[in-house]
Parts: structure tokens; C-alpha cells; sequence
């Protein structure tokens, strides 16, 4: 089978501020670029007529969502199923609700796609739970069929998340449980079935899958990277305590738990603030107010405010793919203290430190060490600049090309 040169990309939301298509692009082979809904299409234009200061959270994040570097003519939105898509997530209000809202997504966007048809296409690259149908059209037509897998598969996070509910009673809102859980679990295993290559942005997916029994016999992993420049020089420690950032939704998944258990154990010592979604309950938001900086969401422009004034970045996730603010926190100059299903390109001891999870005692000694040592704190904020380089953009595009063009894993070349 030729080497693809013709891929279509099929990609709900806006993921890593559409990485994936502008890479392509840059690569020359993005034959077309379905979504959803974009800030300039026709939706979008026709909701920038809202003034700024009525505008909700979510319209604002909406016209934010803008594919640049790509053609007018390679990108193809579906404005009604994505107003739609987002009116079904804002009024779910259970488990259940929110993942039948995602299963008639990826079942919809995929009709959507194959209705507007392929084109000219050799190959379809796309992401878990909207490629289903999609990569079983790709392979009845003899095209390559690559699908993405975000984040470890629902039955490992569901797993995951079950031990965490039984230890941290009281950090998720009783809302019942998903019964819609193993419909999409199956559709994740289907997938893979599909397709012919399964792109994996770290170990930890790649594992995950395994645990699952999936096919890690297709599975290529591909670490991510950013669209930023690393800074010019690293940091220099600075006086007083240790400024310690945690950047993501705050809960169960991202391990908030123990980011608020180190706050107490070490005040005094280090000053933690935390920027991103706040889904918790709010006897718990008090906890976490009552120990650390809680700046709730962050415009993405302004992040990089926050990565200034920390020293370190704590990610202690239980469940992701490749966490892609860790990039960011390396190329900031900020050494990470993370776990390995953080999914990260950081290695133990050199960019910062890897620590298990549910390990508040090992998550406290890593930060006091880096607060009483800084100079290994600025050593290690010199080698996270070089790492950087690694994860940046042009070392995922050159990864991502390669995993697009090596011969696929029954041998076919």
C-alpha cells in the first residue's frame, strides 16, 4: 500500500488548538478537515454579533476556536450538529446523559463525513469515539485507517476513578452512575478493531489499551508537543517559599486531592495556586481555598501569566493521555513533578521528578527538596528548556509524519 499523501482529519473541539490538521497542512498531505464548529465559519460569524460583555463562558471559548494556517477551502464544519452537540452537553446532567451525549456525537459526526464524502482521500486520521463508522469506510475503500486515542480507554479511567470516589468521599457531587459507560467502552474496542494503526501520545495509553486487552500490536506512540518557544534562559530561583502551579480541571482525575493534602503538609515551605475549571462541591472548594491560590479558568492567552509566577509544576493526574500543560510548564523554564499516567515527556530526575500516583508523601518530599536545594531547583530548570525542544510542535509534526508513512504493523509498507 502507497504512502498516504491525501489524509482527511475528522476532530471534534478544537484538541491542542488543532495540532493535528495544521500539522498536516505544514506536511503538505491534509486532504480535508471536518469538525464540528469553528469561530469563522458561519456560525461563528453570525455569533460574533453577541456583544463581548453578554457573551457566556462557553461562546466566548466557542469563537476562540479558529483553525489557522488552514485553507478555507480543506476545512468543512458542521455548524447545526455542533450547536446541537454543545446544547446535548450543556443540559446533561448525569453520567449517563453526558456520555450518550458524546456516543451521538461520534456516531453523527461520522454520518456527517461520510455523507459529504472522502474525495480523493488515501488515508482518514481520527479520534477515539468519533471514528468508528468513519474508519470502517476508510477500510472498505482500501484507505489507511489511523485513529487517535486521546486518553487511556473509559474502562481504564473508569477503574481508576472508582478507587479514587471510595478514598476522596465527598469530592464528586452525587449525581448517580454512568450506565452509558460500557456502550462506550465498546465502541472505544470496535475502534481499535478498525483501525489499522492506533496513535498513542504516551506509555501510559499504550499500557492502558494493554490492560484492556486491546491490540497494542498496532499501537505507536507519539508524544505530543506545543506551539510555544521555549523562554530565552532558565529560571533563577527566587527567595521566600516555593511558588508551586497545578494548571487543569480541578478533581479526581487530575489528583487535586493531593495537591490540597501537600498544600497543608507544607505551608510555610512552598505557595500553591491552582488555574482551571472548579467541578467540585463546594465544601471541598472551601478546603481548597482555605490552603492555596484557587484562580478558577484561565483564558488561554493568559496562562502564561501564571506559568511566570510559579518555580514548579505539579501534575499528579491519575488519568490522561499526554498532559499537554506539562509541555508548556517545560518550555515556561518549570521543572514538573508528575505521575507516569500523566503521560509527560519529563524524565525522573533530570526535568523533574516522576511520582507514583496517590502518593501525597512522595509528591510532599519531591516539593520540599526542590524548596531547601535551588540549585538543583535552577539545574533542572535549565534541562526542562532543553527537553522543550523536544516537545515542541516541529518535533511532534517530524514524530507524527514518521508514524504516517512507517509501514503499517502487518508489514504492508
Amino acid at each position: 500500500m502507497a504512502k498516504p499523501t491525501k489524509v482527511v482529519v475528522a476532530l471534534l473541539g478544537a484538541r491542542m488548538h488543532y495540532a493535528v490538521p495544521r500539522l498536516l497542512e505544514r506536511a503538505g498531505v491534509l486532504a480535508r478537515f471536518f469538525t464540528d464548529i469553528c469561530g469563522n465559519g458561519a456560525a461563528g460569524h453570525a455569533l460574533r454579533l453577541v456583544p463581548r460583555g453578554l457573551r457566556p463562558r462557553g461562546l466566548t471559548a466557542l469563537l476562540q476556536r479558529v483553525p489557522e494556517e488552514l485553507p478555507e477551502s480543506r476545512v468543512v464544519g458542521f455548524d447545526r450538529f455542533g450547536l446541537e452537540y454543545a446544547r446535548r452537553r450543556h443540559w446533561a446532567r448525569t453520567p449517563t446523559a453526558l456520555t450518550e451525549a458524546h456516543l451521538w456525537a461520534g456516531r453523527t459526526f461520522c454520518s456527517l463525513i461520510l455523507r459529504h464524502g472522502l474525495g480523493d482521500a488515501d488515508a482518514v486520521y481520527a479520534f477515539n469515539s468519533a471514528a468508528l463508522e468513519l474508519l470502517r469506510a476508510a477500510r472498505q475503500r482500501g484507505l489507511r485507517a489511523f485513529l487517535e486515542q486521546t486518553i487511556a480507554p473509559r474502562a481504564a479511567e473508569n477503574r481508576i476513578l472508582a478507587e479514587e470516589r471510595t478514598r476522596w468521599p465527598g469530592w464528586e457531587a452525587e449525581n448517580g452512575d454512568d450506565a452509558a459507560a460500557e456502550d462506550f467502552a465498546e465502541r472505544e474496542r470496535d475502534e481499535w478493531a478498525a483501525a489499522q494503526v492506533v496513535v498513542c501520545g504516551s506509555d501510559f495509553v499504550r499500557q492502558s489499551i494493554s490492560e484492556c486487552q486491546g491490540p497494542t500490536e498496532k499501537c505507536v506512540v507519539v508524544p505530543y508537543g506545543v506551539d510555544l518557544r521555549p523562554i530565552a534562559r532558565p529560571r533563577r530561583a527566587r527567595a521566600g517559599p516555593l511558588r508551586v502551579l497545578t494548571v487543569g480541571a480541578v478533581g479526581l482525575r487530575k489528583g487535586s486531592p493531593y495537591v490540597l493534602e501537600a498544600a497543608r503538609r507544607l505551608s510555610g515551605i512552598a505557595t500553591f495556586r491552582m488555574a482551571g475549571p472548579v467541578g467540585v462541591p463546594k465544601p471541598v472548594e472551601r478546603d481548597l481555598r482555605g490552603a492555596l491560590d484557587l484562580v478558577g479558568p484561565v483564558p488561554r492567552q493568559s496562562i502564561g501569566e501564571h506559568y511566570a509566577w510559579a518555580d514548579v509544576m505539579l501534575l499528579p493526574s491519575l488519568c490522561e493521555g499526554s498532559a499537554t500543560v506539562t509541555y508548556e510548564a517545560l518550555a515556561h523554564g518549570l521543572p514538573v513533578i508528575c505521575t507516569p499516567n500523566a503521560g509527560s515527556i519529563v524524565r525522573d530526575g533530570e526535568e523533574g521528578f516522576i511520582v507514583g500516583i496517590a502518593d501525597v508523601e512522595a509528591i510532599a518530599a519531591k516539593i520540599e527538596k526542590l524548596a531547601t536545594d535551588r540549585q538543583l531547583l535552577d539545574v533542572m530548570s535549565a534541562s526542562a528548556l532543553r527537553r522543550a525542544r523536544f516537545g515542541s510542535l516541529e518535533g511532534y509534526g517530524e514524530r507524527l509524519i514518521r508514524a504516517l508513512t512507517a509501514d503499517l504493523p502487518d508489514g504492508r509498507s
